[in-house]
């Protein structure tokens, strides 16, 4: 029912009884005139119960198709009538239940990424984990014939030891992040710096796999305001992935970009790239392509999805482009440090 016709009705009939009373009152124009009132105040009063019927009826119905939709029937919506009040509020209803099945939908997918997840740690704890096994078998049934045998298994229980350690540590900083958990100390830093400290530990192992280092780095200060140990992960897994999965390229470029608004780290190599189908997935978790040069086919499968969720809570964004063979670049931003509005973005 309209609202405004319903507030004329309800005046008209507070008219009329107020005209009957003052009828009444002074005892005049008994006749007609009074009972043309009688019999408006009759109408509008008939009307308005037959309104309130009606009104009642539609309740009952929202009320009907609101339990349809709590039982996980996202597809109800509820019809506007050309009624302000009731529309207004039918409005607000269908936005909820479209808010329900968005969450709804998202609940499913979470549920199925978790047990994808659950399973692709569980394949991944469960093979370094048979491999220690069957190596410290080994050495206790003295398989091993001489002492450089012994410490090959013992250098090969040592490696796996420490990859199976990575990979539970990753899992809990990823559990971490998930729960907000982490705590973010944003401090006045100068990216450059960071970046050279970073490079400092793969220096020895770029050394013995021939990896050429092309860097370009400003001479100034490039002072951000970030997290120190979340910016040097993000810089350490990237640079980390590029020389697993790019080596062979023998080259490594570390390229810092200044923007209007932000830095830009580019890390990129010679590899054999990210096929173009699997560019879209490189950052989720776990995530594995047959061509893929990404962690996910032999790390834990976590690095670049913490770094991607460290760059965000860094007020960043991060990307990847690849051309295998030619280029593969992991690029991310941070905003430049403004001391008029700490970040100049």
């Amino acid at each position: 029912m309209n609202h405004d016709k319903y507030i004329l009705l309800i005046t008209f009939q507070f008219i009329v009884i107020t005209g009957l009373f003052f009828l009444d009152m002074y005892d005049h124009a008994i006749g007609l005139f009074k009972g043309s009132l009688f019999i408006s105040l009759l109408t509008v009063t008939f009307i308005v119960l037959i309104k309130g019927f009606l009104t009642r009826v539609r309740l009952k119905h929202m009320t009907v198709e609101l339990r349809r939709a709590t039982k996980g029937n996202f597809k109800t919506r509820l019809l506007a009538k050309d009624d302000y009040l009731f529309d207004e509020v039918v409005f607000s209803i269908n936005e909820l239940i479209e808010e329900l099945e968005k969450v709804h939908v998202q609940s499913a997918k979470s549920q199925t990424a978790r047990k994808s997840l659950l399973s692709s740690i569980s394949h991944d704890i469960r093979t370094p984990l048979t491999s220690i096994i069957g190596y410290i078998d080994a050495l206790k049934d003295d398989i091993a014939t001489s002492e450089d045998e012994k410490q090959e298994y013992l250098n090969i229980l040592s490696k796996k030891a420490g990859s199976l350690k990575q990979l539970i540590d990753e899992i809990f900083d990823m559990a971490k992040l998930d729960a907000d958990e982490i705590p973010m100390k944003e401090e006045f830093l100068d990216l450059a710096e960071i970046i050279r400290e970073s490079l400092i530990e793969f220096l020895h192992e770029m050394k013995n796999n021939r990896v050429e280092l092309h860097i370009s780095i400003p001479e100034k200060n490039c002072f951000v305001m970030a997290d120190r140990l979340s910016l040097t992960r993000i810089i350490r897994n990237i640079i980390k992935n590029a020389l697993e999965y790019g080596k062979d390229g023998q080259i490594l470029g570390i390229e810092l970009i200044e923007k209007m608004n932000e830095y830009q780290l580019h890390i990129w190599d010679q590899g054999p790239g990210i096929p173009k189908e699997d560019l879209e997935f490189v950052f989720e978790r776990m995530y594995r392509g047959d061509q893929s040069r990404t962690p996910f086919s032999a790390g834990s499968g976590l690095g670049l999805a913490i770094a991607k969720a460290l760059v965000e809570k860094n007020h960043g964004e991060i990307w990847v482009e690849s051309i295998p063979w030619e280029k593969t670049t992991f690029g991310f931003s941070i905003p430049r440090y403004n001391h008029m509005n700490r970040f100049k973005k």
